[in-house]
């Protein structure tokens, strides 16, 4: 008997009727970001235990959150899925996760890109790669990747929506701006709950500084993005970082204790968004009280983690900010042994961009304002190594250009604040920034703004 199809013509090994609808109702909540997907594949998993591809997709919802109490239940979902058997896309899959269970990112992208080569409809594996490439920082395959696939989607197929949001996300990583809007509108125009077409189109008017059609963008419906959602606290974020530039900061921190803490920040991506609201927050002169004490407590069970150098960093900003200083050790140390480990990826992310990037921020945290100019303009260029989107790593930037200023030069202060403006004509934030580089150009004492 042939083995049952799924909705774009692949064969699924093992399936059964009950089994395949929930299979693709979860690739449909994947997609969206939206329900429950591992108690739906669980489902699919129960009603046809063989199911190689229900064995893959939940290995992959366990892998692409980066939570270090992922991987041993990803391992597990591996071994089943390959005791299954399957056919060559099946296996691919399964090889793929095992790839980046093992840490192994780039080899696991790479295995997933041969797959849409072959399989350009599979929607799954377009996915895994696009957050692999994501995930390592990798912004022309993030465009890429989707472009080769493209001619064979068309908008009857189910999950074209999700193409053309995950296709406007990496054309706004690689700065064609106006292409990225107009295919992240019409993501969402397909599929309103699309949050990752909603998440394109806000990373535009961020790296435009466009704060005011950011809001209205995400607020126009903030149910379609935000309810039942395990991505609504990224989306909040962007809605923050759009007040952040209008000089908004009690909206801003409404936002943070509401929206962004409210789900209690159990998942690490979104503790990642609360670091680095906050960092921001106090760069720019905020009390923030204790909101430091308690995000800390969130991340101190993940001090030494060494899975991903990415949420290490934004751990350290936590513990600086809290005055944790045996944590900040601790993570320092955790990267330091990840760097000593060899030629994986792993190794290479705190390496070449997640050591440096700690050093610096603690660097900054002690006063040593000088040291962390040193360092972080040692990465700014290279800083896509360790992964994060153009809006995540422009942190990098904004706490170099307020070293600088606090460091006394005036001169580098002038230029970045210079470039920042070139670069982001628009907004209030750009100008206060020049504002403060001004004034240390000038040679005034300029008090820290934290």
């Amino acid at each position: 008997m042939a083995p049952l199809k799924d909705s774009a013509g692949h064969a699924l090994t093992g399936a059964t009727g009950v089994a395949l609808d929930a299979f693709e109702h979860t690739g449909h909540q994947l997609r969206c970001f939206i329900g429950d997907p591992v108690a739906t594949v669980d489902r699919a998993i129960e009603a046809a235990p063989g199911m190689t591809m229900a064995h893959a997709l939940k290995a992959w919802l366990y892998l692409l959150g980066t939570e270090p109490d992922g991987l041993p239940v990803a391992r597990a979902c591996i071994e089943q899925g390959e005791r299954c058997g399957g056919d060559a896309r099946e296996r691919a899959h399964l090889l793929a996760a095992r790839r980046l269970y093992e840490g192994r990112w780039r080899e696991a992208g790479r295995i997933l890109e041969d797959l849409s080569a072959r399989y350009p409809r599979d929607a799954l594996a377009l996915q895994a790669g696009h957050q692999i490439d994501f995930f390592t920082g990798d912004s022309r395959m993030l465009r890429d990747r989707i472009a080769r696939v493209l001619p064979a989607w068309s908008e009857p197929l189910p999950g074209y929506h999700a193409v053309l949001g995950m296709y406007a996300f990496g054309l706004e990583e690689c700065g064609e701006y106006d292409a990225a809007e107009a295919c992240g509108r019409r993501s969402v125009a397909l599929e309103r709950r699309d949050g990752w077409g909603w998440h394109a189109v806000a990373h535009v008017c961020e790296m435009r500084n466009r704060a005011d059609e950011g809001i209205a963008w995400l607020t126009q419906d903030c149910a379609a993005w935000s309810e039942d959602s395990f991505f609504a606290v990224h989306n909040w974020w962007h809605l923050a970082l759009f007040h952040l530039d209008r000089g908004d900061t009690d909206q801003v921190l409404a936002l943070y204790d509401g929206a962004v803490r409210g789900g209690q920040l159990g998942v690490v991506l979104d503790m990642i968004d609360a670091s680095a609201l906050l960092w921001r927050l106090a760069l720019l002169g905020t009390d923030v009280g204790d909101r430091w004490q308690a995000l800390a407590d969130r991340w101190a069970p993940l001090a030494t983690a060494g899975n991903y150098a990415f949420n290490d960093w934004h751990a350290l900003m936590a513990f600086i900010g809290a005055g944790r200083r045996d944590a900040q050790q601790a993570v320092l140390e955790s990267l330091r042994r990840q760097a000593a480990g060899g030629a994986g990826d792993i190794a290479r992310f705190a390496r070449e961009v997640g050591l440096p990037a700690a050093e610096a921020m603690l660097a900054f945290g002690q006063g040593r304002y000088r040291d962390a100019v040193r360092l972080l303009r040692g990465i700014r260029h290279e800083a896509n190594r360790f992964g994060g989107s153009h809006a995540q790593r422009d942190l990098i930037d904004l706490t170099l250009l307020e070293a600088a200023v606090r460091a006394g030069d005036g001169p580098l202060a002038m230029a970045l604040a210079q470039e920042r403006l070139a670069r982001r004509p628009h907004g209030q934030l750009p100008r206060r920034l020049l504002e403060r580089a001004t004034q240390a150009a000038r040679g005034c004492r300029v008090p820290a703004a934290a």
